[in-house]
């Protein structure tokens, strides 16, 4: 009779296991559903982290904080005829155009032939390190980017970079 309590014991050891190793497991995220007007009415900057500093850029984040690490979105509207001169971020990015043409390119220089014409629904990536650029027609383009923080800014020619960056 005294080896039913140690086989009870034995047999829920696993079990208590299993329940101290569930309540260490991280919460899972949050979730956010989002409308376009919900996102309008979000505050945005000019100065977040991982933006071009261009003036009259808006930036709303949606979710995370491109300061710190972790998986971050945000979401940028361009003005109509906004040039963004080369640069690249530490962290690999992805991004879809929500609305407008963004033309966009690759290289260490902005280079108008380069410029590959994306409209809403397109799909686009921003390699960590990799010089890329970007400019707007006749109409506002909004693009959301998502990325693994920290993000920063580096223009290849500091002398390009916006005075307000």
């Amino acid at each position: 009779m005294r080896r039913r309590p140690v086989l009870l014991l034995a047999a829920l050891l696993p079990l208590t296991l299993v329940v101290a190793a569930a309540a260490t497991q991280p919460t899972p995220p949050s979730r956010v559903q989002l409308t376009p007007a919900q996102i309008q009415a979000m505050p945005s900057t000019s100065k977040a982290a991982g933006t071009s500093g261009v003036s009259g850029i808006q930036t709303r984040v949606l979710r995370g904080d491109p300061n710190g690490p972790g998986l971050y979105t945000i979401q940028i509207n361009v003005p109509a005829h906004t040039q963004i001169e080369a640069h690249t971020h530490p962290d690999q990015r992805v991004a879809t155009v929500v609305s407008g043409t963004w033309y966009f390119g690759y290289g260490a220089k902005f280079d108008a032939a380069a410029l590959k014409p994306l409209g809403p629904g397109s799909f686009y990536t921003e390699p960590a390190g990799e010089a890329h650029f970007a400019r707007t027609g006749d109409s506002p383009v909004a693009v959301q980017i998502t990325g693994v923080g920290p993000s920063a800014t580096h223009y290849v020619d500091a002398a390009r970079q916006p005075a307000a960056h």
